[in-house]
């Protein structure tokens, strides 16, 4: 049997993506051994993601003086477009409590914004901080590919809670479901927007700040650079899907027996 061949269609072009994550070894030599096996597990996974999604380019910062072989050698066999980096964080700030990643998403950044000055704009692209210890759903890389400034999201087992989600009436983010001070500007976590590259660039002092900036803020610190509440686009059908779920080992076992229900919320 001969089937008649579908009508061939011109394939739409989608924004790039522009996934920034870190990877974070340990230097501590008595945790060095017990640490990079950890890591080497979550970048795997994550890969094994961004691999089905189309025009992804993954900026990998290496938090470290130099590109470890470990990291190198994953990067070598990823299988996507990958960009690694590296910048160490100052050991003063390596403290607990302390905001983490700093360095090395500025670093990110600052690659960005180099590698595009010279074009001329429009710049289609979408930027957002992926940590290599969160578990994604494919539907969110679909959801982030329609930002035009800012976009947001709801995430899963974040601040002591099942999910935490912007509040949004009319199409609006009106306020923030939060579990850890929802007096911050933005109440929301790293992993709970995206960035318009064209706002990247238009912005090229906007950087997440050490001085000044107090724990758990550095997500308001940022965004109030280069964007208000008014302007958020809610994704994810008005904030009611949880596509994305900080899931770590850090996890307690009674808030990951209810992530069941947190990824059926509003379903």
């Amino acid at each position: 049997i001969v089937r008649a061949q579908p009508e061939e269609r011109r394939p739409t072009v989608l924004p790039h993506l522009q996934l920034l994550t870190f990877a974070e070894l340990t230097r501590h030599s008595s945790l060095k051994k017990q640490n990079r096996p950890v890591q080497k597990a979550e970048l795997t996974r994550l890969a094994n993601t961004f691999r089905q999604v189309a025009r992804l380019h993954w900026i990998l910062v290496e938090d470290a003086a130099a590109r470890s072989e470990l990291v190198s050698r994953f990067v070598a066999g990823a299988g996507l477009p990958c960009t690694h980096l590296h910048v160490p964080t100052p050991r003063r700030y390596k403290r607990p409590g302390l905001p983490r990643a700093t360095e090395q998403r500025n670093a990110g950044l600052a690659w960005l914004r180099q590698r595009h000055q010279h074009l001329p704009p429009p710049q289609p692209g979408v930027l957002f901080f992926a940590d290599d210890d969160n578990t994604y759903s494919l539907e969110l890389f679909q959801e982030m590919r329609t930002t035009r400034k800012v976009s947001v999201w709801p995430v899963g087992l974040v601040g002591g809670r099942r999910y935490e989600r912007p509040v949004v009436e009319n199409g609006k983010v009106v306020g923030w479901y939060t579990g850890w001070r929802a007096d911050r500007p933005f109440a929301i976590d790293m992993a709970g927007f995206a960035v318009s590259l064209q706002v990247i660039l238009s912005h090229p002092k906007a950087v997440f700040k050490r001085r000044g900036s107090q724990p758990g803020m550095q997500e308001s610190d940022f965004l109030k650079q280069i964007t208000t509440v008014e302007e958020l686009e809610p994704k994810a059908n008005n904030c009611t899907k949880v596509l994305i779920s900080t899931l770590t080992k850090n996890c307690k076992a009674a808030t990951l027996s209810k992530l069941a229900t947190t990824l059926k919320y509003v379903s």
